[in-house]
């Protein structure tokens, strides 16, 4: 989605007012500006193949590199291979001719200077290389995140998805850049066995007696690593939700005194995963010595053999130097299978972990053929719309009720309608089925007398703003949150925004003015002025249809009449939804919908609602009280919703 915007400079803020008549802004459908590079490759989707086979397109996507850099590990590996050749081969020609030396040093710098280029020059590489996966993976998982439905938020936490795409994530390109080294030390066996062989078998097979046990401690390792793993990773998980939500619900946690309890509850999750990761580390305590050690007593063999063979002159000094050398070569690969094992397994279980977010398909998606919403004139229908929230048991019962139940509303375009029920009834639900939040049961939504489900989503959402209840500021400055609605958007317009929305006053007696930052998720600013930045920013948004959910419910009594009154000017071309309580913002509307059960039972002008309905007069009692409790709440300073306040 783009909107065209003329970019002039910020300084030009203060006098440009928001043209309030003029209508809604055509959709022009437009891909953003990329930034970077899209994933090379996706994971591929059949889920019945190995992680590493899932794994393959995206590795794939910089086969190049990886090609490069296996190219460049072949050269240092010859030249560490051919070392100890040389040098046994050196040492037994030198002791029958010494004149040679030179040749055999200049054969060692050569050799040594290849090895030290070419490993350097594969290890940045394949560096790079591992490095581009995570990026496509880190790529990956938040644009399937950023697809995902609401329903899907509702159920997972998000501790959970911060573990993932961040710790599993990392456990992956871990092992993608350290099974490489792990296959060039193998492959280093290899070429070291074929030469040892060549020199004396018998010797060659002393040599290598202890590795086959190496392998069957591996496999032991292995076995009981991967539960563990698993086991770890999830409970990493808990621990970094419990953090996440004690973090960001740190005002909830001091104001009930609850800190001792959350300390205890951290606690425990941290009690359970050190049992998990203790019991890896005894996985590993008792294997991995004996896998890193055994090959040494390979060694000690060969020594012993070799010196009994040299004496009876079957073997030269040369050659059992590079059979120690060879051996010291054999050695790094089952020294290190231990810690590729642990590192595979926990790969393996981080990968399953990811696979089971990506494997997970968005609920609400556009149709195909779906078309975009343009230049709509914004009148809205609900046709006997059943709806129920997604509660289902893990038996797949559904013990729900439906929270829409028939629910038939008809806004006409330009016009004001406030929806009134009491909690529970289905009020806010109506907001999200509109916006395609989720999809109806039963029923339609239409705009412009063309269902939701066969519009874009994306030009559904340009056309219909709202403004919550709850309002949620990025941690930037108050400018980036308002034209967070329209990027292209100049500070005129921004401060025109805020303007319209009574916010230019107390932005302004900032320190930094528009350019104040606030912080994580806006709480420098009182409730009301984020209340107000929110609206400014669903302002500059311009949309042909705009639900206010109960957006008032945190300013003053003063503060809401101003608000009131630029909202009157701004809904002359558009279509307003007021999801609300209070008596005045109710008075805003054209004509009011009573809703009940998830059904609307009146729906008629205010004065004939409150003359007929008795029900609609038991609702508004409620709120009856509530602008004089406000009002001295709004000359409370200790409240924090005066204007200017931070």
């Amino acid at each position: 989605m783009s909107l065209t915007a003329d970019r002039s400079g910020p300084d030009q803020a203060d006098t440009a007012p928001l043209d309030v008549d003029a209508p809604p802004t055509q959709y022009e459908p437009a891909p953003p500006t990329a930034y970077y590079a899209p994933p090379s490759g996706r994971i591929h989707p059949d889920s019945s193949l190995g992680w590493i086979r899932r794994m393959q397109p995206v590795v794939m996507g910089h086969k190049r590199s990886f090609l490069i850099a296996m190219s460049m590990a072949a050269v240092a590996l010859f030249s560490n291979v051919a070392i100890p050749a040389v040098v046994g081969s050196g040492i037994d020609e030198i002791r029958s001719d010494g004149d040679r030396v030179s040749t055999w040093v200049i054969a060692l710098l050569v050799l040594a200077v290849l090895r030290a280029v070419f490993t350097f020059g594969y290890r940045s590489r394949l560096y790079k290389f591992a490095y581009a996966i995570e990026f496509d993976l880190r790529s990956l998982m938040f644009r399937h995140l950023a697809t995902m439905s609401h329903g899907f938020y509702d159920k997972v936490q998000t501790g959970q998805l911060v573990s993932r795409a961040n710790s599993d994530i990392r456990a992956v390109q871990m092992l993608l850049a350290f099974a490489p080294f792990m296959s060039m030390m193998m492959m280093t066996f290899v070429l070291a066995f074929a030469f040892m062989l060549t020199k004396h078998v018998l010797l060659t097979l002393v040599a290598v007696s202890t590795l086959p046990l190496v392998y069957v401690f591996g496999v032991k390792l292995r076995n009981q690593m991967f539960p563990l793993s698993w086991i770890v990773q999830g409970r990493l998980a808990e621990v970094a939700t419990t953090v996440e939500e004690n973090v960001t619900g740190v005002r909830v946690v001091k104001a009930f005194a609850g800190e001792e309890h959350q300390i205890d509850q951290l606690a425990e999750q941290a009690r359970r995963l050190r049992w998990s990761a203790v019991k890896v580390n005894d996985a590993r305590a008792k294997y991995a010595p004996l896998m890193e050690n055994l090959p040494r007593l390979g060694m000690a063999l060969t020594l012993l053999y070799g010196g009994y063979l040299a004496i009876d002159g079957q073997v030269t000094v040369g050659t059992i130097i590079t059979f120690s050398s060879y051996v010291l070569l054999l050695q790094a690969p089952f020294r290190m299978l231990g810690f590729f094992m642990i590192m595979s397994q926990r790969a393996a279980a981080s990968a399953g972990r990811i696979f089971e977010i990506l494997d997970t398909d968005a609920e609400i998606v556009d149709r195909p053929g779906a078309v975009d919403l343009v230049d709509p004139e914004g009148r809205v229908d609900f046709d006997l719309v059943r709806f129920r929230y997604d509660d289902e048991d893990d038996e797949g019962s559904d013990d729900g009720r439906d929270v829409l139940d028939r629910f038939d509303l008809h806004v006409e375009a330009g016009e004001t309608v406030a929806i009134v029920g009491g909690t529970g009834s289905g009020k806010s639900t109506v907001a999200r089925l509109l916006l395609r939040f989720y999809d109806v049961n039963d029923g339609a939504v239409r705009i412009d007398g063309r269902d939701v489900r066969d519009l874009t989503m994306t030009s559904i959402r340009h056309h219909v703003g709202m403004v919550t209840d709850e309002p949620f500021l990025f941690s930037a400055s108050i400018a980036d949150n308002i034209a967070y609605a329209r990027p292209g958007a100049t500070r005129d317009e921004v401060v025109a925004a805020a303007r319209a929305a009574n916010a230019h006053g107390f932005i302004s007696d900032l320190d930094d003015g528009y350019d104040a930052v606030v912080g994580e998720r806006g709480y420098t600013l009182s409730g009301g002025q984020r209340q107000r930045v929110a609206i400014a920013r669903t302002l500059l948004a311009d949309p042909a249809i705009l639900i206010l959910d109960d957006a008032t419910s945190a300013v003053d009594v003063r503060v809401e009449a101003e608000i009131h009154e630029a909202i009157e000017r701004l809904a002359e071309h558009r279509t307003t939804i007021v999801i609300a309580h209070r008596l005045s913002t109710i008075a805003l509307a054209d004509r009011v919908a009573l809703v009940e059960g998830g059904r609307v039972l009146a729906f008629d002008t205010h004065e004939r609602l409150l003359a007929d309905e008795p029900h609609y007069r038991e609702v508004l009692a409620t709120a009856v009280d509530e602008p004089a409790a406000e009002d001295a709440a709004a000359t409370d300073p200790a409240s924090g919703d005066t204007e200017g306040a931070l």
